[in-house]
């Protein structure tokens, strides 16, 4: 199946490594160019050389207010277009309602909900007919996770905000779409897993409770993803699509 990726210019945020970068990687691999982001330059300018010459590496926070003008400046100005952008974020800090401070809070709130509402927002201004904003959130947007109390506050926050952006830019031809990621094999995912006093226990059982009776690859996360930002993805908008092997039990 086409895509119609080839050409197309999207901007990727947190693509060092993880969801962002399997995305990228997609996006690439159908024919689209990429600028991807990070914090670090180093691991930014390598990240973009492994994609190959279709992708471009700024070093930025997302929380960083000019971060939005800069990416989409650099969109235009290495491949000559922007056709979207795809928010994902590293995950905020593990923890529960009594671990969690104020300081993790406010730079969690800083870069994964405001910095994301600033980059959605300058991107709709951008944006033509036919582009497309796409959120990477968690399934805390429908089902919270124990011991992910900053993420179980901030992204169902952000998903409202996306239906509402949907709503608002569907006029102008614009989509917006969130994905959903469950257990996906990344180490973000082993991180948190190793946690536990048995990792290997705690992602067993994990396994148990998802139909397909395995952890995803970032790879399927990233071909989800590009799909939903391709023009033959374009009559979804609005949509928060789960990518988590059936774990989610609602419609």
């Amino acid at each position: 199946m086409d895509l119609g990726l080839k050409d197309r210019v999207y901007v990727v945020t947190g693509a060092t490594r993880g969801l962002g970068n399997a995305s990228a990687r997609e996006l690439v691999a159908d024919g689209a160019k990429v600028v991807i982001t990070g914090r670090d330059e180093k691991r930014v300018t390598d990240a973009a050389a492994e994609l190959g010459p279709n992708a471009y590496g700024v070093a930025v926070d997302n929380g960083d207010p000019q971060a939005a003008a800069r990416l989409i400046g650099a969109a235009r100005e290495r491949f000559g277009g922007f056709d979207g952008i795809l928010v994902s974020v590293g995950g905020p800090p593990a923890g529960f309602v009594a671990d969690n401070t104020d300081e993790q809070w406010q730079s969690a709130f800083e870069s994964v909900f405001l910095g994301a509402v600033r980059l959605a927002r300058a991107a709709a201004a951008e944006l033509e007919a036919g582009g497309v904003i796409g959120f990477v959130l968690s399934g805390s947007v429908y089902e919270p996770i124990p011991g992910l109390t900053i993420s179980n506050g901030l992204r169902p926050g952000l998903a409202g905000f996306a239906k509402s952006l949907s709503d608002e830019l569907g006029p102008r031809g614009i989509r917006v779409v969130g994905v959903l990621p469950g257990r996906i094999d990344t180490d973000r995912v082993r991180e948190l897993d190793s946690l536990s006093a048995d990792p290997e226990a705690t992602r067993a059982a994990a396994e148990s409770r998802i139909p397909l009776r395995r952890y995803g690859t970032p790879e399927e996360f990233g071909r989800t993803a590009a799909f939903l930002l391709s023009p033959a993805a374009s009559y979804l908008t609005g949509v928060m699509v789960p990518v988590d092997g059936g774990a989610r039990h609602g419609f």
